[in-house]
């Protein structure tokens, strides 16, 4: 393959360009010494980029924002948000840039997006740039989640700047390379509401329900139609996360979005031992985002889009809020109904089983794994042994063991496929301290624990010889665990 000149790659600017108001033109910051330390291979052929001139200087470049068609016009998003739940009216990318969008085979748009590419005029009081650390961890989390079948956003490249970035201690600089179905968030319709122009939030609802929900336009009100998709895809979402035990640690609404891709893993973690308080993020001191919270978080979210879009959906305040309401409605049972039957895959029971049957068989499992505090993956993982015979593993996770082998013996009763049970339930994830391990060694120059976890993650569900230590909990030693942001 020849390689491709920044000038043939397209980049649309339809966002740059549709709305003025939400995007300010800007420059990534020149990096000293970009040095490619991760590339994702096959995202960057489903997105039709040559493998070779990416990985070239003026590749490298094009990825980090220093080398653009002629034509581009990368933008520093604005949106608002509820911050733990406190109200910021003007947020925005204050370290980041949406290069532009590219077609893909689909037909469909994917943004390119930079993380850590320098201050914007919102960054506020912060230095727009970001940390090798956790830029890789964005790529580790986000390619595990894609590999676990949960929508999310992607991670192309993580380039080194070759410039020093202050935190705590220096360390070396990178830009996170994004890829997203959209950037649009719930800040987004939280910020053009708040303008008060009505035409401005028109035109963004219509973009959304284009690029993410047109069968909105099959709704007798298209903006009704649009809040029922995105509660839709967020409720399944969420639900996802739990199934798999993810804590994304920080639910603004800013980190919402409307396509219901998983984004900005920040202070994120897989938990280990159950335990439905868990709390990674070192700056969420209440436990607000904790694993438990994660559904009424969005649901509360959601309430906000809801209020955004009101004028939209009818013009009179009081119908405008009750067909929200019903709308708002249906989150729980879109979440309960993928939570449920994702929980019964888990435990390889039928399709079609009573739900008299199988919701207490779920709820007494939960309660004996919570009252262990069993490793969640682990414990699922162990159960498809049990399917076959071996129970040995999964017993010795449990403290009651008495309580468990009743329970065992009414899902045995039910011959669960253990087959089907692997095929759902991973046996690798992104365990905390191997992620620490590889973002320590990356930091140092090291990428070889990092490329092996990605090799683990990225086939979750298949048991592989030399790969032991990735199935593995954390050591006692590690201790708890805490998240930061990064910024």
């Amino acid at each position: 393959m020849s390689d491709i000149a920044p000038s043939t790659i397209a980049l649309e600017g339809q966002f740059a360009e549709g709305f003025p108001e939400l995007a300010i033109p800007w420059r990534a910051e020149e990096a000293p010494e970009p040095q490619l330390l991760a590339l994702n291979q096959p995202l960057a052929v489903e997105l039709n980029f040559d493998l070779d001139f990416l990985r070239s200087p003026e590749g490298i470049r094009l990825l980090i924002g220093n080398a653009l068609p002629a034509d581009a016009t990368p933008v520093a998003q604005a949106y608002a948000g509820h911050q733990f739940g406190w109200y910021s009216p003007r947020l925005g990318d204050g370290r980041a840039l949406l290069l532009g969008e590219i077609a893909v085979a689909d037909g469909k748009l994917r943004d390119i997006h930079l993380k850590g590419s320098g201050r914007t005029p919102f960054a506020r009081n912060g230095d727009g740039l970001a940390a090798v650390g956790p830029m890789l961890r964005e790529y580790i989390v986000s390619e595990a989640m894609h590999a676990l079948r949960i929508p999310t956003t992607r991670s192309l490249a993580v380039v080194g700047t070759g410039k020093p970035v202050h935190r705590e201690r220096l360390l070396p600089g990178a830009v996170l390379t994004r890829v997203a179905s959209s950037h649009l968030r719930v800040g987004s319709f939280q910020y053009a509401r708040a303008s008060n122009d009505l035409d401005l939030l028109r035109r963004l609802a219509d973009h959304a329900i284009e690029r993410h929900h047109p069968s909105s336009d099959q709704e007798a009100n298209r903006y009704l139609g649009l809040l029922k998709g995105v509660v839709s895809v967020q409720a399944t979402l969420v639900a996802q996360w739990m199934l798999v035990g993810f804590v994304h640690g920080v639910m603004n609404t800013d980190n919402m979005t409307v396509s219901g891709e998983t984004i900005d893993y920040g202070p994120c973690a897989f938990m280990e031992g159950f335990d439905p308080g868990a709390v990674y993020s070192s700056i969420d001191e209440q436990g607000r985002y904790a694993y438990r919270n994660q559904p009424l978080v969005a649901e509360w979210n959601l309430a906000r889009f809801a209020e955004s879009l009101a004028p939209l959906i009818h013009e009179d305040e009081e119908q405008a809020v009750a067909l929200a309401v019903e709308a708002l409605n249906g989150f729980r049972q879109q979440y309960s109904a993928t939570w449920f039957s994702g929980m019964q895959a888990k435990l390889g029971l039928p399709e079609g089983i009573d739900d008299g049957v199988a919701s207490p068989l779920v709820d007494h499992l939960l309660e004996l794994v919570q009252e262990a505090g069993a490793d969640y993956t682990s414990l699922f993982r162990s159960l498809g042994q049990a399917a076959r015979g071996d129970a040995e593993p999964v017993r010795r996770q449990i403290l009651d063991l008495a309580a468990f082998d009743s329970w065992l013996e009414r899902w045995r009763a039910l011959s669960p496929d253990a087959d089907a049970m692997d095929r759902v339930n991973p046996i690798y994830i992104p365990r905390n301290h191997l992620v620490e391990e590889a973002l320590t060694a990356a930091t140092e120059g090291d990428m070889g624990p990092t490329d092996q976890l990605l090799t683990a993650v990225s086939q979750p569900y298949n048991e592989r010889t030399g790969f032991e230590k990735y199935a593995m909990p954390a050591p006692e030693s590690f201790g708890p665990y805490r998240t930061f942001c990064g910024t």
